[in-house]
């Protein structure tokens, strides 16, 4: 909607492009020593405690994360062994010992 409305916009936005990406005339540097390294100097403190509370958040949550996996896995392996604990007796106990005294002994 923007461009249609801003003649040249297409044109404008390539020269300013090359502005900023040519030595010459260093327009990215320019920028960078006028407004973004002032903006940055300011608000230096309080992207710091930004940065030290999304640590210790993450720290916090990747625990959190840790604990229940171990539980879920824990419970699966429970409940695995318990399932199949009773299929492997049930199994053993069809074995008579007439199926195994016919299997070849190959010594």
């Amino acid at each position: 909607i923007f461009s249609s409305r801003f003649p040249f916009y297409y044109e404008i936005k390539m020269a300013f492009v090359i502005w900023l990406l040519s030595p010459y005339t260093r327009g990215a540097s320019l920028l960078y020593r006028k407004f973004v390294h002032p903006t940055l100097s300011r608000k230096e403190k309080e992207i710091d405690t930004c940065l030290i509370q999304a640590r210790e958040r993450g720290y916090e949550v990747m625990v959190r994360v840790g604990k229940r996996g171990l539980s879920m896995a824990a419970t699966a392996a429970v409940q695995a062994a318990t399932k199949s604990q009773g299929a492997l007796a049930g199994r053993l106990r069809s074995f008579s010992m007439q199926d195994l005294r016919s299997i070849p002994d190959k010594t």
